[in-house]
């Protein structure tokens, strides 16, 4: 079997096993991203695999320089990709993306040990206490004056397509008056 022809099956294989996984992304029928953890979650990753022309028989190029993994350290890049690396020289030959990301999810928590998001820490708190101060003005707006049917038509007779008045609606006539 040719390269191309391994590489097309592959790719059906990731096509029907990812359909739905928002956690899968296929950039272009050679390169896939593929995100290690759930949204929100501090040791998440955004791993990308592509392939070379000769692929299986050459390693796929593996990249973690998605703007998504700003937060990790370069170190703990290196030391991902050099896990990766041992995993694509034990399936060399053979068909390994799906194999790869697999790893990658299973060894998440070794993977990020040794990440320390501050960060995170930080927006976590912040979308907390937002979260605290909505719900507080959402209990304050809560008593709306309600609107008759009729109310309403005429409100909305008065309105443009955007719910606003128009300009001028509260505009007084001056009329000069000769004595």
């Amino acid at each position: 079997m040719t390269a191309n022809e391994e590489q097309t099956m592959e790719l059906e294989a990731l096509r029907s096993i990812y359909e739905g996984d928002e956690c899968f992304k296929e950039l272009c029928p050679a390169s896939f991203q593929y995100r290690v953890g759930n949204r929100g979650d501090p040791k998440a990753f955004l791993l990308e695999i592509s392939w070379p022309e000769m692929y299986p028989e050459l390693p796929p190029n593996i990249s973690l320089n998605a703007f998504f993994n700003n937060s990790i350290s370069s170190s703990i890049k290196q030391n991902i990709i050099g896990k990766l690396q041992e995993q694509v020289e034990a399936n060399l030959g053979t068909a390994m993306v799906y194999t790869l990301f697999e790893w990658a999810k299973e060894n998440q928590e070794q993977l990020m040990e040794n990440h320390h998001p501050v960060v995170g820490a930080m927006t976590a708190s912040l979308t907390e206490n937002t979260v605290i101060s909505n719900s507080s003005v959402a209990k304050k707006k809560e008593k709306k004056e309600q609107l008759s049917k009729s109310q309403k038509k005429k409100l909305a007779d008065k309105t443009d397509n955007r719910g606003e008045l128009p300009r001028g609606w509260n505009w007084v006539d001056v009329i000069k008056v000769k004595l």
